[in-house]
């Protein structure tokens, strides 16, 4: 499973979790439009994302990673 990330406006990760199965869009697809206009988005493992959310707020992502598209 894989999910979307990008920085939103309040400085922190947002994380989103689409729903990939057959006859819908692929990942990329869904990420340029939820991910905010003009905004740099990566794709990640699922693994990759801290499972307790009590320090979700700690978390970071450097935006040279951010390389898998920008939202539309």
């Amino acid at each position: 499973m894989q999910k979307i990330v990008f920085k939103n406006d309040n400085g922190g990760i947002s994380v989103f979790t689409p729903v990939v199965r057959e006859g819908r869009p692929a990942i990329e697809e869904v990420a340029a439009k939820v991910v905010p206009s003009g905004r740099p988005f990566g794709i990640v493992d699922a693994a990759e994302v801290p499972a307790d959310r009590t320090d979700r707020d700690l978390w970071t992502v450097d935006e040279t990673d951010l390389t898998d598209g920008v939202g539309a």
